[in-house]
């Protein structure tokens, strides 16, 4: 089949993109052609690090981004507040008339006959373009899935709003030709509670791929970070957001003060999340831990360059890492634990309830904490710090139950099975 992908953005290394660049990449190899509709798309980059390696045509549609100017003034205006300027619901309708031409033209132009709609039915981060995608599946048929990775009643922010009625017939919407797909177990119930049927399509990895190892490009990785040969690296791999927690990674680097560490961001601040990045930054100086904010030496693929103009992979921070921090206080399931686990790396967690639920009962090891940094947790990172062997005996055990739980086989059979659902 020829299938297209929609969302707000689909580049760079936030979840939805990574997740659905590996949607795709399964889809590939099971012979469906894929496309890509988004307010941003990574370049088309030849790497075996690019999220767009497999896409065959794209449409780059500005409007369809959350961040989009006129998309923002929408979001501001609809929630935080219970009264509608009086042109919300106007500009929200002619916004949507402009995507759904646009649609229209991406399924016309690569002879789409299946969809994905990635996290659009399920967070109002646009609402126009879910009121514009609501209105294609309606008039086409066009049978689709919708891939939700968190929905909008887990963010506080989203609820208290004015558009209430947008929110109970798009998010997510009834259809006969949409199915739905979400990432974990606590969110299969709440659709189940709402009247929604869904597939659990947990975060996947390809841990049957070659492992990424130390090349002429990245030897110098530590130096040209910076970082002395002898620095403990400690990778926080998310973007700053609040929820992320890193402010236990810096606790906890804090209580390591004897050791050499250098902890590192590799994924950006959104623009409404800058204040929290330099609260961080005012944390870490106190603390006197040596925090580096790199994002811009960081993408999903490698860049040649001079300098700062050389751009490394994320598989390139990995691979260079001592200890990966992961304190976040909510996640819609935990993409970086599996890519930590691949890369046979150990890692602290803060023990946020999909983990519980999900992850830690197939018998994942890790230094747990529950919000807050313990003497405990800090002597049990210490030793595997200082004890090679236990950490190959954890890191092995890990690869192995999180590569019978979450590889790119267990996303094929889940996908074959919700194909085959829409000729019954």
């Amino acid at each position: 089949m020829r299938i297209g992908h929609i969302s707000f953005r689909l580049a760079g290394t936030d979840g939805v993109s990574l997740e659905t660049a590996k949607i795709v990449d399964v889809l590939r190899t099971m012979g469906h052609s894929n496309y890509y509709f988004a307010g941003e798309l990574d370049p088309p980059i030849e790497s075996e690090q690019s999220s767009n390696k497999e896409i065959i045509g794209s449409m780059c549609v500005p409007q369809a981004h959350f961040n989009h100017p006129k998309v923002l003034w929408i979001t501001d205006h609809a929630f935080g507040n219970s009264t509608p300027h009086p042109d919300l619901f106007q500009t929200i309708e002619d916004l949507a008339q402009l995507l759904e031409k646009e649609l229209f033209k991406f399924i016309q132009q690569y002879k789409i006959e299946f969809l994905t709609v990635q996290n659009v039915f399920a967070l109002p981060m646009n609402l126009s373009l879910s009121i514009a995608i609501y209105r294609v599946l309606k008039v086409t048929g066009i049978p689709a899935i919708a891939h939700n990775h968190d929905f909008y009643w887990e963010r506080e922010k989203y609820l208290n709003n004015c558009v209430g009625q947008i929110l109970e017939e798009v998010f997510p919407p009834q259809l006969p030709n949409l199915k739905h797909m979400v990432i974990n177990s606590q969110a299969q119930s709440e659709l189940k509670k709402r009247g929604f049927q869904s597939t659990i399509m947990p975060n996947i990895f390809d841990f049957d791929a070659p492992l990424p190892e130390i090349d002429d490009f990245n030897l110098n990785l530590k130096s040209e970070l910076g970082l002395n040969a002898n620095d403990l690296f400690f990778l926080q791999p998310t973007r700053v957001i609040p929820r992320k927690g890193i402010e236990l990674a810096i606790e906890l680097v804090h209580q390591l003060s004897d050791l050499p560490i250098k902890l590192i961001i590799s994924h950006n601040a959104e623009l409404n999340t800058l204040d929290y990045l330099s609260d961080l930054f005012a944390l870490a100086a106190l603390k006197k831990v040596d925090l580096r904010y790199l994002p811009a030496r960081f993408l999903p693929y490698r860049v040649q360059g001079v300098g700062i103009q050389k751009k490394f992979s994320l598989w390139d921070a990995y691979i260079f890492t001592d200890f990966v921090t992961y304190p976040s206080l909510y996640e819609g399931f935990g993409n970086a634990i599996l890519e930590t686990i691949y890369f046979h790396k150990p890692f602290l967690v803060n023990r946020y309830k999909i983990y519980r639920d999900d992850i830690e009962p197939i018998g994942i090891k890790a230094v747990q904490i529950d919000g807050e940094i313990t003497e405990q947790a800090v002597e049990e990172v210490r030793e595997l710090l200082t004890n090679p062997s236990k950490v190959d005996e954890i890191t092995s055990h890990n690869f192995n139950v999180a590569r019978n739980n979450f590889s790119y086989q267990t996303a094929q059979t889940r996908l074959e099975k919700l194909f085959k659902s829409f000729n019954s």
